[in-house]
């Protein structure tokens, strides 16, 4: 068996990936590009990957690829139909997330909310001095207890950050899918959601339905003005929207720890917010505690020797 690994670098070389049992090849590349994957896979057998795109025309020049294990739970930068015609299987690694991220979300959450970066931003401008008194008062500090947290994406994750929350005495509600009705009384309509949230956390996939489900219009019915984070997936939120919501004061502050495109280019908008107090990026580490990464590194190769084994297991099929 020949095996792969078109991105290493994208799992920190603090983890220890640990060799399969079976006889193999072990070939890795620290990243590659979408122009290099057909070259390297072409006579693999089993293809890693995290974020290198593997299109139906890459996937063609590969004949022996018979399983492609994904280093992360996204696969939208795989052609899951072309792998089920080919009769490829794809792998992906869950849950292995299930603390650093609602931890991550947490931390901007607070750090909007007490407005911590303004205030660490202040100090070392020497604004402390300049008071002359124990000390000020320049930006705004709210609780979380009493506040409304509306979560979009009931997952793993999702019930995590919900925990959290309602731990923190917040009041919990879980949105449903965005132009749905009917789906129970456990779910609050979207449109509700972004009404009554003081804080909206994003956990869903990225899909054809997701795509920019938050942008100018929806960022109008905030009447509450809530801190907008989204550690899920970029494209979730119409990123040009952003900056003009915050400065229309439609939400009072947002945190991204994912971009569309990653990293986000000079031109991107995030670029041109990034003195403001109100606004946070974080480049895709909230997957990335060490823990976290080392329980994804030991999935991965369970993944991988339980397809050859014959028992594949956290299979990946196309949307029907």
């Amino acid at each position: 068996m020949k095996i792969v690994f078109l991105d290493r670098d994208t799992v920190s070389p603090d983890s220890t990936l640990r060799a399969p049992t079976f006889a193999h090849e072990w070939v890795q590349y620290p990243r590659t590009s979408a122009t290099e994957a057909a070259e390297r896979i072409a006579d693999a057998d089993i293809v890693i990957v995290n974020k290198v795109k593997l299109s139906a025309e890459t996937l063609a020049q590969a004949p022996q690829l018979k399983l492609i294990a994904v280093a992360a739970t996204g696969t939208d930068n795989i052609d899951l139909q072309a792998c089920q015609q080919r009769g490829i299987v794809v792998s992906n690694v869950r849950n292995y997330a299930k603390h650093t991220v609602p931890e991550h979300t947490f931390a901007l959450i607070f750090a909007l909310r007490r407005s911590i970066c303004a205030y660490r931003d202040a100090v070392k401008a020497g604004r402390w001095q300049e008071a002359a008194q124990f000390c000020f008062f320049d930006h705004p500090i709210r609780d979380l207890a009493g506040s409304t947290l509306g979560v979009i994406g009931d997952g793993v994750l999702g019930q995590a950050v919900a925990s959290i929350g309602r731990a923190l005495g917040m009041r919990v509600l879980f949105s449903a899918h965005k132009g749905r009705t009917g789906q129970g009384s456990l779910y609050t309509p979207f449109e509700e959601v972004l009404r009554q949230a003081d804080v909206l956390t994003l956990h869903c996939p990225l899909n054809v339905n997701t795509r920019h489900m938050i942008g100018a219009a929806e960022f109008a019915q905030m009447t509450r003005q809530p801190l907008l984070i989204n550690t899920g997936r970029g494209g979730l939120v119409d990123e040009a929207a952003v900056g003009p919501a915050l400065q229309a004061g439609h939400i009072s502050g947002a945190a991204f720890d994912v971009t569309s495109v990653e990293p986000p280019p000079a031109d991107h908008p995030f670029m041109a917010l990034l003195e403001r107090p109100d606004f946070i990026l974080t480049p895709h580490v909230a997957w990335a505690s060490a823990e976290a990464i080392q329980a994804l590194a030991d999935q991965l190769i369970d993944n991988v020797e339980a397809f050859v084994r014959g028992a594949p297991v956290n299979q990946v099929l196309p949307k029907a």
